[in-house]
């Protein structure tokens, strides 16, 4: 089945249609090959990043899947007539994945982050997931890389044989970054964000009922007001305005 065409563009943005058992079938038989494939964990504000920024979004399209993170994604796609589309969350996604990588021996990375967030997480691995087998722990510095340190991250990633390697510096530029490395890493990349220090616990991730309920980024907005309130402010309601000249559209 090609999930290229299996999906809808919500501003210009593909988002596709798949479940989480779908995900996890792509990204299992995707981990077995060394070739550099990525996986867009798509939201709200990624969606209107693309929208502003024309490459991006051809980056994000690009893409070897692109799964709806944030709930009003999910809904959109239905809207748009995916009546079954179901929302599949990154961090969700990442336990799913890092059970898979468990239950069959997978070699595993993790790029971007901190220090204190990395080590949260080896710990984690070793308590929670044995047999998954540690690639590498990466925290690159923020601030942009020169070519020797890009090119000794890469020769790590690949020299260890990563078959899955989590991306987390964060949107857009970890979209970026796993684009343009697309041929240099060996690895499935999946880009989840701040789903690093949601299971290294050293941030909280928003209670079950408002992740449910849709409202996990009015519990990070709380959580991180200064961080995130232009974030929330400026892009959620000029995608609820996009998205309702869009749907209108699609409907005349």
């Amino acid at each position: 089945m090609d999930y290229i065409e299996n999906s809808k563009k919500i501003l210009g943005m593909r988002v596709d249609d798949v479940s989480m058992d779908t995900a996890y079938t792509l990204i299992h038989n995707w981990s077995s090959y060394k070739k550099g494939r990525y996986i867009c964990v798509s939201n709200v504000h990624m969606c209107m990043e693309a929208f502003d920024d024309l490459e991006y979004q051809k980056q994000i399209n690009n893409a070897d899947l692109v799964v709806p993170d944030g709930k009003p994604l999910a809904l959109g796609l239905r809207l748009l007539g995916k009546l079954k589309a179901e929302q599949i969350r990154g961090a969700d996604l990442t336990r799913a994945v890092l059970r898979l990588a468990n239950e069959n021996n997978l070699v595993v990375g993790f790029y971007g982050g901190t220090e204190l967030a990395l080590s949260n997480i080896k710990v984690l691995l070793a308590k929670d997931y044995p047999n998954i087998k540690l690639g590498c722990l990466i925290s690159p510095p923020f601030r942009e890389l020169s070519y020797a340190e890009e090119s000794r991250f890469i020769k790590n990633i690949n020299s260890n044989s990563v078959q899955i390697l989590f991306v987390g510096l964060g949107c857009p530029k970890q979209e970026k970054w796993m684009a343009v490395h697309r041929n240099d890493v060996n690895s499935v990349m999946i880009g989840v964000g701040a789903v690093f220090d949601f299971i290294s616990g050293t941030k909280m991730e928003a209670p079950i009922v408002l992740q449910k309920l849709g409202f996990e980024w009015l519990f990070r907005l709380i959580d991180e007001p200064k961080r995130l309130w232009k974030r929330y402010l400026m892009y959620n309601p000029r995608f609820v305005w996009n998205f309702a000249k869009q749907l209108l559209s699609s409907r005349a």
